[in-house]
């Protein structure tokens, strides 16, 4: 029995670069070696729960265009529903991993011991379901953002009931996580931050935030989650301004409440523009601190000043996401998760198939160029040759000198530097060879 949901809509298959077919992969081959590793396991796929069957096609200025038969989600059967029709659209497109929000999965309930019953009776489904298929869960979550409880923050929330109900919530999440054999369970601080500095203790708001996530990685230990700790960072939507900022934020805030050893980061494109940033950016802040855990490769429309979460489809961007996940080792037990959604114009069973199909391409194309670039060597050999001055042993005995010592060598020297070429058209070029 199916849901009759994706009747219509073939398994997708790789059919080569040449193919016209776009319901078919042209790049993405599951079992292509790339630097001595399947190419499903470098890029690790994960379909997202929430935009590919939750999301109604709303935006702020207008409501749901899409109409489907679990919608709206307000009893277990649409649930069970909505399960069987993820789960077909996992096998049609091979996906490896699912990733869920607790309110994407079920209703809520009454009160929080029946929202907890209800988590529970659909995992149980999600893990009967596992058995027969070929897909795994790369990451739970909480959504504690939606609801109108969060709208002052979870953690960061002033009244302490909010915190313990985040309390209480999460570690109803991360139960079901382990059930499922998730390999990983993130925290996203949809609202912990602050919309005006007049009614906020940012000191306070911080170090409950602190002692939050601490109490999340002693819970992880009690239960023997052997799974990675993980937050998103973005900076703004909704809050004004999220104290997981970017990167460099999150790292600093792991660093000050004794995380760093702890707690990676789950990264997201569109949070990355957000921020100011390139997606780029970011994963190399994370992986020169190594602390990359995974990544939500979506795209923001870059003439939108939000987070439209649209498919990801620019291969040099992608490519060098990739060139510097894989320098740092790859992704481990983290994922490629598409956090990213149809336009609310797509309304059609197979809008959401190759949605994903192309999504999927991208990122293989963008992986095959930046192991052919590692594989060459350019920008290592161009890095070397800009650098090479520091490799001799009287300027690195400079780092351990002082200014007194430094400057009477320089006077005394003459030392007289010229600017040398940053040679950054050339190395843009070379990029577009392997693109």
């Amino acid at each position: 029995m199916t849901s009759g949901f994706f009747d219509a809509v073939a398994p997708a298959i790789f059919e080569g670069p040449d193919s016209t077919n776009p319901m078919a992969f042209r790049h993405y081959n599951p079992d292509e070696m790339v630097m001595g590793k399947r190419m499903e396991d470098h890029l690790r796929f994960a379909v997202a729960y929430w935009h590919s069957f939750a999301w109604e096609g709303g935006d702020p200025f207008g409501g749901q265009t899409f109409i489907r038969p679990w919608h709206p989600q307000d009893d277990m059967g649409r649930a069970k529903m909505k399960a069987d029709v993820a789960f077909e659209m996992f096998e049609r497109l091979g996906a490896p991993y699912f990733c869920w929000h607790d309110a994407d999965v079920r209703p809520e309930g009454a009160n929080l011991s029946e929202s907890i019953d209800r988590l529970n009776e659909i995992t149980d489904y999600f893990a009967e379901k596992m058995e027969g298929a070929k897909v795994g869960c790369l990451w739970g979550t909480a959504n504690m953002f939606s609801h109108r409880r969060w709208m002052s923050g979870a953690s960061t929330n002033p009244d302490p009931d909010v915190f313990a109900y985040a309390a209480a919530t999460v570690k109803s999440c991360m139960d079901a996580t382990q059930k499922l054999g998730g390999e990983n369970y993130v925290l996203w601080g949809g609202r912990e931050g602050y919309e005006t500095l007049l009614n906020t203790d940012m000191g306070r708001e911080l170090d409950h935030m602190g002692a939050f996530l601490n109490m999340v990685v002693e819970y992880k230990h009690k239960i023997g989650f052997k799974g990675q700790i993980l937050v998103e960072p973005k900076p703004q939507e909704p809050s004004k301004h999220q104290y997981d900022y970017d990167a460099a934020t999150c790292i600093g805030f792991l660093r000050k409440y004794g995380l760093e050893n702890e707690v990676k980061l789950n990264l997201e494109q569109g949070h990355a523009i957000l921020a100011g940033h390139s997606f780029e950016h970011e994963i190399a802040v994370a992986t020169s601190e190594g602390m990359l855990g995974s990544i939500d490769m979506n795209r923001n429309d870059y003439q939108s000043g939000w987070d439209t979460d649209q498919f990801p489809n620019n291969v040099p961007e992608v490519a060098l996401c990739y060139y510097h996940i894989l320098k740092a080792g790859g992704l481990g037990l983290g994922g490629t998760n598409f956090d990213a959604k149809l336009r609310r114009q797509s309304l059609d069973a197979e809008d959401l198939i190759a949605a994903h199909v192309g999504g999927m391409d991208i990122c293989a194309r963008g992986l095959k160029a930046a192991a052919a670039m590692i594989e060459d060597g350019g920008l290592e050999d161009a890095l070397s040759e800009r650098y090479a001055g520091w490799d001799g042993a009287e300027a690195q005995a400079m780092l351990k000198s002082d200014l007194a010592s430094i400057s009477e060598r320089v006077l005394g020297g003459g030392i007289e530097p010229q600017p040398r070429s940053g040679r950054q058209e050339i190395l843009e070029n070379y990029v577009s060879r392997f693109v």
